[in-house]
């Protein structure tokens, strides 16, 4: 693994040896500058968490219970971790997905959004809600990154920090909602990591899949759009089926 400031990662080699990193996004751009490129993914560690699914409508993602009968708790289990709005796309890791395409949608920004939201209500991990946006425009784009964490270890309040790029070919950032396992499991801290963006988005899908965690790994959606003609692609894959 690189260490420079403005070296980059192999995502990979990132995730491979961290059992538990929760929930991540990527976002960055192809190495030819002709794709922006997004990845989503899931982890679970009880039966509620792993039993989920992710089901492509369009530019909707959702995400479902894959056994209906198992379901606990819904709340934090189904929602959509991809939507579009306008020129916009969205990615986050919870139900502030609509929180901000409703804002969006208004005019308004991706951080007023967020400014009305808050960690998840999950005592004591108060898993962090991460977001991403995609802004095309004019054949290019831009994009930011959000996490939103509790301030301490009893969820007194909530810090908001925001990301902006300046896309570059071959360049993305990773955000994931823990560091690693644990007991209370241990939220993201620092920046978002540097990693590589390949060309190929099923060579990235399979770097990312690979090399998460087996035992808890669920689901992931990777989509590279072309930036000259809008059209993209897209690489799904569930554990359960």
């Amino acid at each position: 693994m690189n260490s420079g400031i403005y070296d980059l990662n192999n995502i990979g080699a990132l995730i491979k040896d961290n059992s538990y990193v929760g929930r991540g996004i990527v976002i960055g751009m192809s190495k030819d500058g002709k794709k922006a490129a997004f990845a989503y993914f899931i982890m679970g560690r009880s039966e509620n968490s792993r039993n989920r699914i992710f089901t492509e409508k369009g530019e909707e993602i959702t995400i479902y219970p894959f056994d209906t009968s198992k379901v606990k708790d819904p709340s934090l289990i189904i929602y959509s971790p991809v939507r579009r709005a306008k020129d916009s796309v969205i990615v986050t890791n919870g139900d502030q997905t609509d929180t901000v395409y409703d804002f969006l949608m208004k005019g308004k920004t991706f951080e007023e959004a967020l400014e009305t939201r808050c960690f998840e209500p999950d005592a004591p991990n108060f898993t962090p809600r991460i977001s991403g946006v995609l802004d095309f425009k004019e054949g290019g784009f831009t994009y930011k990154m959000s996490i939103l964490k509790s301030a301490d270890e009893k969820g007194s309040a909530c810090n908001r920090y925001t990301f902006s790029y300046a896309p570059l070919a071959g360049v993305g950032h990773f955000i994931h909602t823990y560091n690693c396992d644990g007991d209370p499991i241990p939220t993201f801290t620092g920046e978002p990591e540097r990693v590589a963006i390949p060309d190929d988005i099923r060579a990235f899908s399979e770097e990312l899949w690979d090399n998460l965690n087996e035992a808890n790994k669920i689901s992931l959606y990777v989509r590279y759009t072309d930036l000259a003609t809008g059209k993209y692609e897209s690489v799904l894959i569930n554990k359960n089926k």
